[in-house]
């Protein structure tokens, strides 16, 4: 359960990243937020996204410690 929590966490953390990096225009097609021709970021996107990541890292690093 731990390296799946964790591994989900880190995953998440790169989404994060990406929606940070990349403007809206280029993100892959499966993202949610991409859109033709729009040149900003989607913050919100990445901030759930890192938020959503840190909080399955601690799960993760939680339950292995039971």
């Amino acid at each position: 359960m731990k390296m799946i929590l964790t591994s989900l966490g880190v995953v998440l953390l790169i989404i994060a990243a990406v929606y940070f990096l990349v403007p809206a225009d280029q993100l892959p097609g499966f993202f949610p937020g991409h859109e033709t021709g729009v040149t900003r970021m989607h913050y919100k996107h990445g901030v759930v996204s890192g938020v959503a990541g840190l909080v399955l890292i601690v799960a993760g690093t939680w339950m292995g410690r039971r």
